[in-house]
């Protein structure tokens, strides 16, 4: 279990929160386009820019406004570090998509993990997806399985189409880079290869070649879009890295355990696939924060504090390194700041070594979550 001090080293931003969420003076009413961070609302238009309209009732009562969209790291700071010397905010299963309509015709029977197309996630900051691969009616799927297999009533859509939109954002963003992690449960020969040919990615595919071994550092960030090698893909079959070229995941990443197993506050150890947490020969580090069932409703309270508080935990367990791929659920839920701010959090750590990645920027004249001011008046208020 953790240590009984362990909450004063989250980021300051949540204890404010707490502090907010439990002042019951504060139900501030504001609309179009005037409410602030942690302001009540009633639709997303209340909110403003970066922020959208939740209801919380594991967490707060009536509606706030909670953040949306991640930081862009490169545009605040620079891009002149390593890529293993950022975090990138990651989804779980991001194919599995609350209302996807089916692509088999048949109803499909199987749980969610997000609520927007990768389309919508990639343009609300996420930058690394996790996808899972299947053969299925003679082409590659995106699908959850059932003993092992993908069904017409757990698939969600061709993996070409999810690629296509990763292809299109990399093609509109030039400055942006993207990691897609599969777990890969593809035999046919060069079937990865195919699709992501198909979907035309292999124009951004950064080369197992220039992966680093033994724990060194990746190339530069600037160096990985001058050269427009931004798209890294990593699979879970370790033949693949030799014949598809295609990276093996644990052969440059530690990954600590998902699901409920990987939930309980004060421990944070490695999955069976991945070497132990403090292998330092791998230079990039995978954070998972998920139930092994996804329940929607507690998403919110999940991806707050405690997410906050794992990122503290799997620090220390990772040989005091802060994870670079922060993976979730239902991204956007959260009590205020959320993955968002978790993902601030470690880059913060990582690029300057302070608490939120705000705090790196040269004048460090900065106000946390840029809504600071809005609190400290609810809390005066209350």
């Amino acid at each position: 279990m953790a240590a009984p001090g362990r909450s004063v080293l989250r980021p300051i931003i949540i204890l404010v929160l707490l502090m907010v969420n439990h002042s019951a003076g504060y139900h501030s009413v504001c609309t179009n386009d005037s409410c602030k961070f942690l302001g009540d609302c009633s639709s997303d238009s209340d909110c403003a820019a970066g922020l959208y309209c939740l209801s919380c009732p594991a967490g707060f009562q009536l509606s706030r406004c909670v953040r949306s969209t991640a930081t862009d790291q490169f545009s605040l700071v620079n891009i002149s570090l390593p890529f293993n010397k950022y975090a990138f905010l990651t989804t779980h299963n991001s194919f599995a998509i609350e209302g996807e309509q089916s692509h088999t015709g048949v109803p499909r029977v199987t749980f969610n993990n997000q609520e927007e197309n990768v389309t919508a996630q990639l343009n609300h900051g996420v930058r690394a997806l996790m996808l899972d691969t299947y053969d299925f009616e003679g082409d590659v799927w995106l699908c959850h399985s059932f003993k092992g297999q993908c069904h017409d009533y757990t698939a969600f859509e061709p993996a070409i189409d999810t690629l296509k939109e990763i292809e299109a954002f990399l093609t509109a963003n030039p400055n942006e880079i993207v990691t897609v992690i599969l777990e890969d449960y593809v035999q046919a020969p060069n079937g990865l290869t195919k699709v992501f040919t198909d979907a035309g990615l292999m124009k951004y595919w950064f080369p197992v070649s220039n992966m680093p071994k033994n724990g060194g550092d990746w190339p530069l960030v600037s160096d990985m879009v001058t050269n427009n090698q931004r798209l890294l893909v990593f699979t879970s079959i370790r033949s693949k890295e030799q014949s598809e070229g295609i990276a093996y995941q644990w052969n440059y990443m530690v990954e600590n355990q998902y699901g409920d197993g990987g939930m309980n506050a004060g421990s944070c150890f490695n999955r069976g696939e991945s070497s132990p947490l403090n292998d330092t020969s791998k230079s990039l580090v995978l954070m998972n924060y998920f139930r092994s069932v996804p329940i929607k409703p507690l998403a919110c309270v999940q991806n707050s504090g405690r997410l906050i508080d794992m990122l503290q935990t799997c620090h220390t367990a990772s040989g005091n390194r802060w994870a670079n791929f922060i993976a979730v659920d239902y991204y956007k839920r959260s009590e205020g700041g959320g993955a968002f701010q978790a993902v601030d959090t470690s880059n913060g750590e990582l690029i300057c070594g302070c608490q939120d990645v705000h705090s790196c920027l040269p004048d460090r004249h900065y106000t946390l979550l840029h809504y600071q001011t809005d609190i400290d008046q609810a809390i005066k208020g209350s």
